[in-house]
């Protein structure tokens, strides 16, 4: 979305924060996997998705953290298979936004959790490489849920991006 935005409407930005997140189109083979999910939140409910897709969201120390998961459990379950199909077919049919990425101009994060599965560090240096004056943030001990995975330290580096 914040990229959308910019390409949009660079005149209404004035900073730009991209965490676990990415740019390409989608890679080949992901349609499959996004599409069992899809499958599974239709065949088996809300409540089977959560308890298999969650897990490599996070840490690897953390797939069995209860005080973590059950949030993330229970926002999932808010949800209806329509609206998470529909969140996945918007995913499968992103643009590339690497050339978006390089006319950014503004003070511009790009923060990723180290052990993010989803959405790779690797991914992010290369993000971070294309736009012009990008810093990059890497969160220890974070999957891809690095907000409520180590929450202190993205507020940090989200309050330094702002008054920076």
């Amino acid at each position: 979305a914040a990229m959308v935005l910019w390409r949009l409407a660079p005149h209404r930005v004035d900073r730009l924060a991209l965490l676990d997140t990415g740019a390409r189109p989608r890679s080949e083979g992901e349609e499959i996997g996004r599409m069992k999910l899809v499958a599974l939140a239709r065949e088996q409910g809300m409540a089977a998705l959560a308890d298999a897709w969650l897990p490599p969201m996070v840490h690897p120390y953390r797939t069995a953290d209860d005080e973590l998961l059950q949030p993330l459990r229970e926002m999932v379950q808010r949800k209806t298979p329509e609206i998470f199909s529909n969140q996945q077919n918007a995913l499968l049919n992103r643009p590339d936004a690497m050339l978006t990425l390089a006319s950014i101009t503004v003070p511009t994060l790009v923060a990723v959790g180290r052990d993010d599965l989803w959405s790779p560090l690797a991914q992010h240096e290369e993000m971070a490489a294309v736009i012009p004056g990008a810093r990059l943030v890497i969160f220890e001990d974070s999957g891809h849920m690095t907000t409520v995975e180590n929450a202190p330290a993205v507020t940090a580096a989200l309050r330094d991006w702002l008054t920076g």
